[in-house]
């Protein structure tokens, strides 16, 4: 693939923020989501509160909502975009030992909100690590994706 083709890159190779200036303002909307698996011992923590930090999925929740804001500082070619809905939820899995997250990222304007949506998700998840790291240091994000995107000129998608 040729670096014309990409649009991180001008026609030498070098990294540009893409140009998104031509394009219509379009409701975006994107999806993204990610577990932790984790020792009984830390799962219980989560389960009955008794994390020595405190609330691991409030304070998760807030770090992924705080990253989310901060994306277009951390990932160098984003956007700064004016948020208008970010949503974090989580699920317990005790078959597993295993927390789920979800990261749901809503703007109007005329780029995506994929990146924002990985990094939220991916900060609430390191978040539950930091938190729960004392009782567990094995502990495994894993699966970290995009589920969906709707909105802007490529359409929908859906994994």
């Amino acid at each position: 693939m040729a670096y014309n083709e990409l649009t991180h890159f001008d026609d030498s190779g070098n990294a540009v923020m893409v140009d998104v200036s031509g394009k219509n303002i379009t409701e975006r909307i994107a999806a993204a989501s990610g577990s932790i698996s984790m020792n009984e011992a830390a799962f219980e923590a989560v389960v009955k509160g008794t994390a020595k930090k405190g609330d691991v999925l409030g304070v998760a929740r807030v770090a992924g909502i705080m990253a989310v804001k901060k994306t277009s500082e951390l990932i160098p070619l984003c956007h700064p975009l004016p948020i208008r809905k970010i949503g974090i939820d989580f699920a317990l899995h005790p078959e597993s030992r295993t927390v789920s997250a979800v990261c749901t990222v809503k703007t109007e304007d005329k780029t995506g909100v994929e990146m924002e949506a990985l990094t939220g998700v991916s900060v609430a998840l390191l978040t539950v690590y930091d938190m729960l790291k004392a009782v567990d240091k094995r502990m495994e994000i894993n699966a970290v994706h995009l589920d969906e995107k709707h909105g802007g000129k490529s359409g929908d998608f859906m994994r």
